[in-house]
């Protein structure tokens, strides 16, 4: 090969590196939530094997602690096309498509293995693909186990809950389960809890035993009563706009990394959620308490009659969550 040869060569194979680099693109995706966090491991892998279904393609980087916006803002921001992916929950999200509000009702599942199956079967896909046409769609679920309540006292029936002030997603099902539990629902951004709780502002909250370590709120409430009213999960979305931006090689793609994220995610969560439950016992002084579920289940059972009454889809949909666990 002649020096023109070898140098026209290597002209030719820098440009066609630069044209891959252009080519590759990177989505954008926010959730608030800490690096330390099963959420964040999962999105990071969902990335890894994007990039391994589309030869370098398509990439994901992931912000944590919320670095490009609030979940609301960031709803907002994928709706409009300003930001291309995101993580929130099926109780914010039902506020923005009724489809998720079924997953929010407290003990519709019967069990973690009916729950996954839900999510990861037919009905699941159904629930994700429903919103399309309102800016967003669903890409994957990550489980966060089961929600109860937690405070400085004990919480062992739904009279204990009498005019108690319980921290709330703003999900219309959040604040309608504690009403009927006897609590005063109080919404508040998850990022403010910690001084609430501190403070006196909210009398307790409810979510998975893992908040009490990721966001030590185990320092300031001491008593964890595990009576595992609700199984919400996390959703990983993504903007309509960029999603029609792809190509349908990259769409089955970005669907399999997000199907393959999942099991990772369930997997770290377990994981996780039992080393936390140990944490909070042995290095904050957390008390977790068994609780009988029977007078809650009792309580709350009107908002299965409820949602199905409003909503012949979500009727379905609440037909086939329990049809499936039987």
């Amino acid at each position: 090969m002649s020096k023109r040869q070898y140098l026209g060569a290597l002209v030719g194979a820098s440009l066609l590196m630069s044209g891959t680099a252009v080519e590759a693109r990177t989505l954008k995706l926010n959730h608030n939530n800490p690096e330390s966090h099963p959420v964040h491991e999962a999105a990071e892998y969902m990335s890894k094997r994007l990039e391994e279904l589309t030869n370098g393609d398509l990439k994901i980087r992931v912000y944590a602690n919320a670095q490009l916006g609030t979940q609301r803002e960031s709803m907002e921001m994928i709706q409009n096309g300003l930001l291309d992916m995101a993580r929130s929950n099926a109780s914010e999200l039902e506020a923005f498509d009724e489809s998720y509000s079924a997953l929010n009702l407290p003990y519709i599942f019967k069990d973690e293995a009916h729950y996954y199956d839900v999510l990861s079967g037919d009905i699941g896909a159904d629930i994700l693909s429903s919103s399309k046409d309102k800016g967003f769609l669903g890409i994957a679920y990550y489980v966060e186990g089961a929600r109860s309540f937690y405070a400085n006292t004990e919480i062992t029936s739904p009279a204990d809950l009498e005019g108690m002030k319980i921290r709330v997603q703003p999900s219309p099902s959040a604040i309608r389960m504690v009403e009927l539990l006897g609590g005063i629902p109080t919404p508040i951004a998850y990022g403010e809890l910690y001084s609430a709780l501190q403070l006196g502002v909210v009398d307790g909250a409810e979510n998975n035993p893992l908040a009490l370590t990721s966001a030590r709120h185990g320092e300031v409430a001491k008593v964890y009563s595990n009576d595992q009213h609700t199984m919400i999960p996390s959703v990983v979305l993504i903007s309509t706009q960029t999603w029609e931006s792809l190509s349908e090689a990259e769409q089955k793609a970005l669907m399999q990394a997000g199907r393959d994220s999942m099991d990772h995610a369930r997997a770290l969560w377990n994981k996780q959620e039992a080393k936390g439950v140990e944490t909070a016992k042995q290095e904050m002084g957390v008390r977790f308490i068994e609780v009988d579920k029977a007078p809650f289940v009792e309580a709350v059972l009107p908002m299965h009659e409820e949602a199905a009454a409003a909503s012949p889809r979500v009727a379905d949909l609440i037909q086939r969550i329990k049809a499936l666990g039987e």
